[in-house]
């Protein structure tokens, strides 16, 4: 008989799961950060290059990679700290560690500066992994450029292309594909196959300090403008979450935009119309605040030891 109609996580596992959950919302309460929901079908697709949106068929209308544009325009009509779990969506690669649907837990703090949020961040992974019983863990903080230069002894902010090009291929990028490669695509997959796989190695690590060519949605840092204030989590070499200090220049969020938009054209994408209601926002005034997005799913895997994600799900894609 065709078992695909049961569930890949054991009961026992869906258990701890709630409790971490639980854990979340205690932690928030108790700091008066306020629960939101806002919508998951969204008019407008998301910009970024390495995202994907699924579209919904009829209506023209988005499932949500991250519901970060609309609790931006909570904050900017005076919600305060806010905090939200929700389900997102990505057109990605299936794989060990992702699913297309997943879910996100994500929070901005009024006021809140790097080093605020990034112990914030940490205050509350230490209080989920202790509800699911897992070992306390240290911290640690460490630059994107000071991560680059222990693991390859390369500093990402100043070395020129070819040497970027070069370590690549040392480290299995084909030659073919590194040739057309930008600065960006060549760190991130240097990131990805020899530098974050060492990060946090029995710790939580926070990589802070992203190149400003990555800042996303974050502001340039005032004292090195070659850098964002952006930061990663890592965890035993597996990526849990994302963070800025949030940009608030509606100006400079259009450029943004402009430029992510040429970035899809070069890569042959989509290159869906920004979304004008979040400018607006920006535009109104986004107070001061730092917002952090984290994979649910992949912090109980680390909780509990798991190996792929279908592990810690109900029911994965193939079986949705």
């Amino acid at each position: 008989m065709n078992d695909a109609w049961r569930p890949t996580a054991t009961f026992e596992t869906l258990r701890a799961r709630a409790t971490m959950l639980q854990a979340a919302r205690d932690y928030f309460r108790a700091r008066h950060v306020l629960e939101v929901e806002t919508p998951v079908a969204v008019r407008h697709a998301v910009t970024d290059p390495h995202l994907a949106s699924l579209s919904l068929t009829g209506a023209p209308r988005y499932l949500h990679t991250s519901p970060e544009y609309a609790m931006k325009r909570l904050i900017a009509a005076g919600s305060g700290d806010i905090h939200q779990i929700c389900r997102v969506f990505r057109d990605d690669e299936r794989s060990p560690r992702h699913n297309p649907e997943f879910t996100m837990m994500e929070w901005y703090r009024l006021g809140f500066d790097l080093d605020r949020i990034v112990d914030d961040t940490f205050g509350l992974i230490a209080c989920i992994l202790a509800a699911a019983g897992a070992a306390v863990r240290e911290t640690e903080q460490i630059s994107y450029r000071a991560a680059f230069e222990r693991e390859l002894s390369l500093d990402p902010l100043e070395a020129d292309e070819e040497l970027l090009r070069a370590t690549a291929c040392g480290h299995g990028l084909a030659a073919s594909s590194a040739r057309g490669a930008t600065r960006d695509e060549l760190l991130d997959f240097l990131m990805a196959v020899a530098v974050g796989p060492a990060l946090g190695r029995g710790s939580v690590c926070a990589v802070h300090h992203y190149p400003a060519s990555q800042a996303a949605l974050a502001r340039i840092a005032p004292d090195d403008p070659r850098t964002a204030l952006r930061f990663e989590i890592y965890a035993d070499g597996l990526e849990l979450a994302n963070g800025f200090v949030e940009l608030a220049d509606a100006a400079e969020q259009q450029r943004r935009f402009q430029q992510d938009l040429g970035e899809r054209r070069r890569r042959g994408l989509a290159t869906p119309a920004p979304d004008t209601d979040f400018l607006a926002a920006l535009a109104s005034g986004l107070p001061d605040c730092a917002g952090v997005a984290l994979g649910f799913d992949r912090l109980v895997m680390l909780a509990l030891g798991a190996r792929r994600i279908d592990e810690v799900m109900a029911f994965p894609w193939d079986r949705a």
